[in-house]
């Protein structure tokens, strides 16, 4: 079931107003305008400039969507690839015009090298959960060329728990709080549900270490979001 790549579709097929609804187990059911996902570099947060003015080299764009960032890239004269799991989602970005889209789940990719591993979008959310964080930046870590560079964002979800005094209310014998669960639906069609991670800064770099990467802090905003560098040790 494709519903996310269905929505942008739709969207790149003229129906402008198409909305996503995304439902988690941590809030309200919400319906994304399928625009967003679309958005140019002036509409671009700072945080998306910045990881993009971060790339070098060969570039791979995992969970591309829309194409948004690598479309950037690649007119920027940088030779950037895109992947993604949503046929959908290929389709859109080879009707805008990218040049290297491949259908495929980012684990999948074996003997391949890159200078940049671009994870936008809360990019660490791929990993799914904490237990699997390992696993993730091991793989990752077999697709860089000596020298490269995961570029990655994620969010401290932290704030959901914070209380007045301003302690935070955890159950520290439950689930990583940071570990999320989303279904999307798009035109009648409801996807299947799937796990997302928001990592905080301080775990990650943590678990980085462990399989012998380490983790750089490029920036970080007012609302818990922050970007990343790793790279092996």
């Amino acid at each position: 079931m494709d519903a996310y790549g269905k929505a942008l579709k739709a969207y790149y097929g003229g129906v402008k107003k198409a909305k996503i609804k995304v439902e988690s187990n941590i809030a309200e059911t919400e319906h994304w305008p399928v625009k967003e996902f679309f958005h140019e570099w002036k509409d671009m947060s700072a945080i998306e400039r910045k990881a993009l003015e971060s790339c070098r080299g060969k570039v791979l764009d995992v969970g591309a969507g829309s194409g948004s960032h690598v479309l950037w890239l690649q007119n920027q004269g940088i030779e950037a690839h895109a992947i993604d799991i949503s046929e959908g989602a290929v389709e859109v970005m080879e009707q805008r015009g990218i040049k290297c889209v491949e259908k495929i789940d980012f684990f999948e990719l074996k003997e391949r090298q890159y200078d940049t591993l671009l994870l936008l979008m809360n990019g660490a959310g791929i990993a799914g959960t904490i237990a699997r964080l390992p696993y993730f930046l091991g793989h990752a870590k077999q697709l860089l060329s000596p020298g490269g560079q995961i570029i990655m964002d994620s969010s401290d979800l932290i704030y959901l728990y914070e209380q007045e005094d301003g302690s935070a209310l955890i159950d520290l014998n439950g689930d990583y709080y940071g570990e999320l669960e989303y279904t999307m639906s798009f035109g009648g069609e409801k996807g299947e549900p799937f796990e997302w991670l928001f990592v905080d800064y301080d775990t990650l770099s943590a678990v980085a270490e462990s399989v012998g990467m380490k983790v750089e802090k490029i920036m970080e905003d007012d609302h818990y979001q922050y970007l990343a560098r790793v790279t092996v040790v």
